[in-house]
């Protein structure tokens, strides 16, 4: 059984073909800046590169790149998409309706449509994923397999929010947490990849990308996460605020002269670490900027890494202590610079910095010193993987 497996972020697609016989990935790429200026399709083969640089403006498009290279008869791995038995697609907010992974039907876009509001960022890119999948593949199985799932082990105490329980009952007003798939997958790798008893262990995942979360592992099952309601809440992020006063809403929208929903957008899509600086919602381009003497470009590195500090810090008292913190994700996995900043902090742990560890790049790799009492890992994620396993035991079921 092929699966393809379809992951739709904010700005960018990741895409991986696997073999579920032997989950090996016969093909893997990401289409890169989607909307942004330098948007470009790379493409991995057999260890082989392809970059193609291309005007990507949303993710139809994206999704129409992804198939006909799949089916290229140069660089391609299958003859046609019919030898995609199912595909997998990462999809964010099941509000309450989804906590496992399900087939996807009308009813369950419907669904995702309720909670686009929640999620105005993913849910909307999810379903157009979906929905270009099922116009070109109209006879393959579609999974959707949700964010919110992994967090649904967190304790009234946490998910709760300091609002009238009615907001709850009636409207269904929690904390959800996001990235589950990426927070599963990593805090059973760094186990593994430790040698530690994941079902007998506190472990802090740290997943630093454009949309950014922290999740709270304690013996295998998440205890708090830092996304709420909407992926919106807890880190400064790429174009996300995270984190601030409520009451800056009202504030806002009475001094701009505009409406609470419009400030919301700004705190989606124009705020972050492009509000900060002012030039980019790439940690790339920030760090261009910053060398060459751009004052906001720093200020918004230092903004997210101290955010990133706290959440750590208090998560560490959350757990009552930590055996492993681990980056993952496009900035914790390449963004050596924002781990150094990010873990030159964290002394009091008891944690200890090997610079030369922390030079790598997407590898697994301890990058605290042997004699760190916390160890810190980069373990790149892998969503896809347990999207498609999951898209193989529905599928298999049908």
């Amino acid at each position: 059984m092929k699966v393809l497996v379809i992951n739709c972020g904010s700005s960018s697609l990741k895409f991986q073909l696997i073999d579920m016989q032997t989950e090996k990935t016969l093909v893997s790429g990401m289409c890169d800046r989607i909307g942004l200026e330098g948007s470009v399709l790379n493409y991995k083969k057999n260890g082989e590169k392809i970059e193609k640089k291309e005007a990507i403006p949303d993710h139809s498009k994206a999704v129409s790149m992804v198939l006909d290279a799949l089916t290229d008869k140069k660089i391609g791995v299958i003859g046609s998409l019919e030898e995609i038995a199912a595909v997998g697609h990462r999809t964010v907010h099941g509000g309450e309706h989804f906590k496992e992974s399900v087939l996807i039907d009308e009813n369950v876009i419907k669904h995702m449509e309720e909670c686009s509001m929640l999620a105005p960022l993913h849910n909307p890119a999810n379903i157009t994923g979906i929905r270009a999948c099922q116009k070109l593949m109209p006879k393959t199985p579609m999974v959707g397999v949700f964010d919110t799932a992994f967090h649904q082990t967190m304790p009234p105490k946490a998910f709760t929010y300091g609002v009238p329980y009615e907001w709850y009952e009636k409207h269904k007003v929690r904390r959800y947490g996001f990235h589950g798939t990426s927070h599963k997958y990593v805090s059973q790798r760094t186990a593994e990849f430790l040698g530690l008893d994941y079902y007998n262990s506190k472990i802090i995942t740290c997943h630093l990308g454009n949309g950014s979360s922290i999740a709270a592992i304690k013996n295998g099952k998440c205890i708090d996460t830092s996304m709420g309601l909407t992926p919106l809440e807890g880190l400064i992020m790429g174009t996300r605020s995270g984190d601030l006063d409520p009451g800056i809403l009202e504030y806002i929208s009475q001094k701009e002269g505009i409406s609470v929903k419009e400030v919301v957008n700004i705190l989606n899509k124009k705020s972050g670490v492009l509000g900060i600086s002012g030039l980019s919602s790439d940690f790339r381009d920030l760090l261009d900027a910053d060398l060459k003497g751009n004052e906001r470009a720093k200020l918004a590195r230092a903004a997210f890494a101290y955010r990133v500090v706290k959440y750590i810090g208090s998560y560490c008292a959350v757990l009552i202590g930590v055996d492993a913190i681990s980056f993952c994700a496009g900035v914790g996995e390449n963004a050596n610079f924002i781990r150094g900043m990010i873990v030159d902090h964290l002394e009091f742990l008891g944690v200890k910095l090997d610079t030369e560890a922390n030079k790598v790049c997407g590898q697994e790799a301890i990058i605290s010193t042997p004699n760190s009492r916390v160890k810190v890992c980069v373990i790149p994620t892998n969503e896809e993987l347990v999207i498609a396993r999951d898209t193989k035991t529905i599928v298999s079921q049908l």
